[in-house]
């Protein structure tokens, strides 16, 4: 079987990362299909051979790739799938709308629905962050985008809120197969010396849904030490925010971060998320979690148990629950054990009986 992968682009690393890398485990011969590739920002991608679209001739396309927006439908749409037999495309924006013949089944692995057009639409533009998009480019990238949604064959979705997305948005059906959390990359000698320094830990983009600057609010008011693992759009305005108990770091390894995770109080996360990869990072280290009560915390943190909710998404809220962390107790065995369940054997092997169900009755 000939099969082929499909990202919207290549040029940073995160959770879809190590997705894309898991399934290359599964189908070590496919090619990803990409609009932009960089290979400085993505070292990672070097398994792979990558074949990108006419967009990787623009100026700057690879690290701009936002000013691009109008141009990524004709991209994905210009790929030839042909040849193969299976493609897949994981995605939170354009790659679903690649163009496929009956023979090829297109399953889609989707991460959200294109967020700045739906969920987070109000975020992005209340903050000015895609203010270079005019009305009438995202009302022609929202029925591109309810269209595209049309073609995959099948969606999966990574979770039960990203389910009701594609339900709510683009009226389809989708299976869930929740993203897998390396568990090996955590059984480093220094994970038995893991302990508490006394800091709270944020590890996420700068954008807007992620809410950050609750958190940074709420740690200002309470004088307690946070740091913050990551960049993105509204680093500057956050900075601007921060008080002196607050650090900014970026540019980790893996093994940096690791250390971070090992030294801290808990991870907070006050946005609300499709999934959450850090929640499990964090609890595969014993650390509890302070999350917003909503997404896909939801399916992740055990109340009480393995982490606390905070809710409504306001500083108020994050505020009263740190205000009465210290009496809350946490056994980090029962943090591990619910972190184990998401590993990545059981990506891989809940993924293929999807694709092997879909398969058979065709």
């Amino acid at each position: 079987m000939k099969v082929a992968l499909v990202y919207d682009r290549i040029n940073k690393w995160g959770g879809a990362e190590r997705v894309l890398l898991a399934l290359h485990e599964i189908f070590p011969k496919a090619p990803l299909y990409t609009s932009v590739y960089n290979p400085k920002k993505a070292p990672w991608a070097d398994v792979f051979q990558i074949k990108t679209s006419f967009l990787q001739k623009f100026p700057k396309a690879s690290s701009a790739h936002e000013y691009l927006a109008t141009f990524m439908p004709h991209a994905f749409e210009s790929f030839d799938f042909d040849k193969y037999d299976l493609v897949i495309s994981i995605t939170s924006e354009a790659a679903k709308g690649i163009v496929t013949k009956p023979k090829t089944l297109h399953l889609c692995y989707c991460l959200t629905p294109t967020r700045y057009l739906w969920s987070g639409h109000d975020d992005y533009f209340k903050n000015n962050t895609l203010k270079f998009l005019s009305r009438p480019v995202v009302s022609y990238l929202r029925r591109w985008d309810k269209m595209a949604s049309s073609r995959p064959d099948k969606f999966i979705a990574i979770s039960k809120e990203v389910q009701k997305r594609i339900k709510k948005y683009y009226g389809k059906e989708s299976v869930v197969v929740y993203p897998p959390i390396d568990v090996k990359q955590f059984k480093s000698p220094d994970v038995k010396k893991a302990h508490d320094k006394g800091y709270f830990l944020i590890v996420s983009r700068l954008v807007p849904y992620k809410r950050i600057d609750i958190a940074v609010r709420a740690f200002n008011e309470l004088k307690l030490p946070l740091k913050i693992v990551g960049t993105g759009v509204l680093s500057r305005k956050i900075r601007k925010i921060a008080g002196p108990t607050i650090e900014f770091i970026e540019n980790l390894t893996d093994k940096e971060l690791l250390s971070y995770y090992i030294g801290c109080k808990a991870l907070i996360f006050p946005g609300k998320e499709d999934f959450g990869l850090s929640l499990l990072e964090a609890q595969i280290l014993g650390k509890p979690v302070v999350a917003f009560k909503g997404g896909g915390a939801l399916e992740t943190v055990v109340d009480n148990k393995t982490g606390v909710f905070f809710y409504p998404q306001t500083q108020e809220a994050l505020t009263k629950v740190l205000e009465r962390f210290d009496k809350l107790c946490f056994n980090p065995i029962d943090s591990v054990r619910q972190a184990q369940k998401f590993n990545k054997d059981r990506f891989k092997k809940e993924f293929m009986q999807v694709v092997e169900k879909i398969l058979n009755k065709r």
